[in-house]
C-alpha cells in the first residue's frame, strides 16, 4: 500500500479505501463499530468479527447499506483455531485482506493481583495479545507476499498509565505495543504496522463510569472521546495517506496525564 504523494493530489484520493477489503475484530460494536462504517464510507468491503454472529451481522447490514459487502464472522480471537478459521474464511471470500485491525479486547477487573485467577489471567492475554499476534502473522505473511496493507493493532492507555487491578491487561497491552516494531521489520517494506493508544472513550462500557468519570477526565482535552473520534486516525493509517508511517505508536487518548 505504498503511495508516492503526488503534487495537488487530492485528499479524498489519499484517503480512499476503494477496492480494498479491511478485517476487522471485535467490528461489531464501540469503535470496532466505528472503524468499520468508516472504512465502508471510504469504499472498503469488511469482514466483521466478532464472539457474536448476530451482532456481526446487524453491522453487516449497515455496510451494505452504505454500498459495500460485508462478511461477518463469529470468531473468539483468543483460540487460535478461531483465528486460523477466520483467516481462511476471509480470504476465501474475498481473495485477500488489504487492512487488518486488531481491536478486540477485554479489560475485566480482578479484586487484587494476588487474587487473580489463572483462568482470568489467561484469558485476558489471549483476548489482547496472543490472538493479535496470531492474526498479525497470518495475514501479515500473506501481505507481504502478495500486495502489501495495513496492520493496526488498538492498544490502550492502560498500558502506559496502569492501575492496580488491571495487571494483565496492562501488561497485554504493553506487549501488543511491541507488535508493531516486530511486524513492521518483519513483514515490511510493502506491509505497515502501527499501534493506536486508545484512551477512554464512550463506548459500551462507560454506561458504568460515574458521572465524573462520564464528563471529565485528568487530560489536556478535559473529557472522554467520543467513539466518532477514533476514525480519522484508523482511516489514516488504512489509507495511502500513511504510506511512509509504520512501526509508530500514535495516543489517541485526548492528551492523559
Amino acid at each position: 500500500m505504498n503511495a508516492t504523494h503526488e503534487s495537488g493530489a487530492g485528499l479524498a484520493q489519499l484517503f480512499s479505501l476503494e477496492g480494498k477489503v479491511a478485517l476487522v475484530t471485535g467490528g461489531s460494536r464501540g469503535l470496532g463499530r466505528e472503524m468499520v462504517l468508516a472504512f465502508a464510507r471510504a469504499g472498503a468491503d469488511v469482514v466483521i468479527a466478532s464472539r457474536k454472529l448476530p451482532a456481526c451481522e446487524e453491522v453487516a447490514r449497515e455496510v451494505e447499506a452504505l454500498g459495500r459487502k460485508a462478511l461477518p464472522v463469529s470468531a473468539h480471537v483468543g483460540k487460535w483455531e478461531d483465528v486460523d478459521a477466520l483467516v481462511e474464511t476471509a480470504y476465501a471470500h474475498f481473495g485477500k485482506i488489504d487492512i487488518l485491525v486488531n481491536n478486540a479486547g477485554l479489560s475485566p477487573v480482578a479484586p487484587s493481583s494476588e487474587e487473580t485467577s489463572e483462568e482470568l489471567f489467561d484469558k485476558v492475554v489471549a483476548v489482547n495479545f496472543k490472538g493479535p499476534f496470531r492474526l498479525g502473522s497470518l495475514v501479515g505473511r500473506r501481505m507481504a507476499d502478495g500486495d502489501g496493507g495495513s496492520i493496526i493493532n488498538i492498544s490502550s492507555s492502560g498500558a502506559i498509565f496502569p492501575a492496580p487491578n488491571f495487571g494483565p491487561y496492562a501488561g497485554a497491552k504493553a506487549a501488543l505495543n511491541t507488535l508493531a516494531g516486530v511486524f513492521g521489520r518483519e513483514y515490511g517494506p510493502n506491509v505497515r504496522v502501527n499501534t493506536i493508544s486508545a484512551g477512554p472513550f464512550l463506548t459500551d462500557i462507560a454506561k458504568s463510569w460515574g458521572d465524573d468519570a462520564r464528563t471529565g477526565l485528568r487530560s489536556a482535552a478535559g473529557r472522554p472521546g467520543e467513539t466518532s473520534e477514533i476514525v480519522t486516525t484508523a482511516l489514516y493509517l488504512a489509507s495511502s495517506a500513511s504510506s511512509f508511517t509504520t512501526s509508530s505508536f500514535i495516543r489517541v487518548d485526548g492528551g492523559l496525564y
